[in-house]
């Protein structure tokens, strides 16, 4: 059986090493160009047979499957391809609104109503263009005929208005009881975290139709933006829901150091920039604490930064052995980071498929197969467990 090692080697000799632009240092990193490729190797607990789908995606972002078996993913410069059993069609979605894409901003997440199958709603996270060439994360709603999204609706934009493209998160995911909730960073300027007064930094929670739940923590507290769920986040571009035991998990990027996952809690302060484990890109001091009371701990770290990014839990019959456990897109370490808890304590990881490009976001599909989508080496791929 071949191994990972051995065909990303025979890559390494056949690419051209370049590096990937990003907006946050921790993201940069040398990217292998890759021919499209299959092989099998051996995880700690799983033979799993990598099968490259689709090559030549740029920014890849998000994705999410519909009933009739369509697969859409989410291009950063404000595009949605249409994919069906595992391929192409070479459509794509028609009528989207323009985007804001600057840096790290563009059009992000994407997720389908939790009642899909009656209401129709597809939602998605997108930085919408603003007077004074600035933008807002934007968590926009709408319906396909066809090919093409009608009845667009905004429901929430993030406040203030921001130039550049630094820091915009953006994940969403619906909780058992219909609420959405949508993760945003706080576009490179620290103090942004703590403050209650904007958007930027924060977990929002919201209903389906962008309006505000009256028991959100905030919601009597002046002059506080209303959706405000958590705060102190700094860049968190990874969330998923817990359905079996009504928990959310977050990732988010650190500085030089520091990525953190948490577990997200109504109304609680993650502590950004007043405690951290990372360090300033230039080497110096944020803060001299890690810890503080009243500010939350991550579950768990990582120094030096994997630029933390996309993720989902296991859920699925066809992982067994994997089952439970946290899967964890990496942007400038090029992996996908299998994290086992106990309870909601971290418990160990593992690296699966080193060098396979920067890790945009991890799925599991309706059948149940985890699927991956990578930026540099353009990668839609699917892990088949190997019996």
């Amino acid at each position: 059986m071949k191994t990972t090692k051995y065909y990303l080697s025979v890559l390494f000799l056949i690419g051209i090493v370049f590096t990937g632009k990003s907006c946050t240092p921790n993201e940069e990193s040398p990217i292998i160009p890759m021919v499209e490729y299959n092989f099998t190797t051996q995880t700690e607990k799983l033979v799993i047979k990598l099968d490259t789908l689709h090559t030549g995606l740029k920014n890849p972002w998000g994705m999410t499957w519909l009933p009739d078996g369509r697969m859409l993913v989410t291009e950063r410069k404000g595009e949605i391809l249409i994919f069906k059993d595992d391929k192409f069609t070479g459509e794509k979605v028609q009528g989207l609104p323009a985007v804001y894409a600057n840096g790290q901003a563009g059009l992000l997440d994407i997720t389908v109503h939790p009642n899909y199958s009656q209401n129709g709603w597809i939602y998605v996270s997108y930085a919408k263009i603003k007077p004074g060439n600035t933008g807002a994360t934007t968590i926009m709603r709408f319906k396909l005929d066809g090919n093409k999204a009608v009845q667009i609706q905004d429901l929430i934009e993030t406040i203030p208005a921001w130039s550049g493209g630094t820091h915009y998160g953006s994940r969403i995911v619906f909780d058992n009881q219909g609420f959405l909730y949508f993760t945003n960073g706080e576009r490179g300027s620290q103090n942004n975290a703590q403050d209650l007064t904007n958007s930027h930094g924060k977990i929002h929670r919201i209903k389906d139709d962008g309006t505000i739940p009256t028991d959100n923590p905030f919601v009597n507290t002046p002059n506080a933006v209303k959706s405000i769920w958590t705060y102190g986040n700094r860049n968190p571009q990874g969330m998923i829901y817990d359905k079996v035991n009504n928990r959310i998990w977050e990732v988010e990027h650190g500085p030089m150091g520091g990525d953190e996952l948490n577990l997200i809690e109504k109304g609680k302060n993650y502590g950004w920039p007043v405690i951290t484990y990372g360090m300033n890109y230039n080497g110096t001091p944020i803060t001299n604490i890690t810890q503080k009371e009243g500010m939350e701990q991550p579950k768990h770290y990582w120094v030096p930064s994997i630029a933390t990014c996309g993720m989902m839990l296991v859920t699925s019959d066809k992982y067994p052995e994997w089952k439970g456990n946290i899967l964890v897109a990496t942007l400038a370490k090029q992996h996908i980071a299998r994290v086992e808890m106990n309870g909601t304590n971290f418990s160990k990881e593992e690296k699966l498929f080193q060098n396979i490009g920067r890790v945009r976001q991890v799925s599991e599909s309706p059948d149940g197969y985890i699927y991956a989508i990578t930026e540099g080496t353009g990668l839609l791929v699917k892990l088949i467990p190997v019996r």
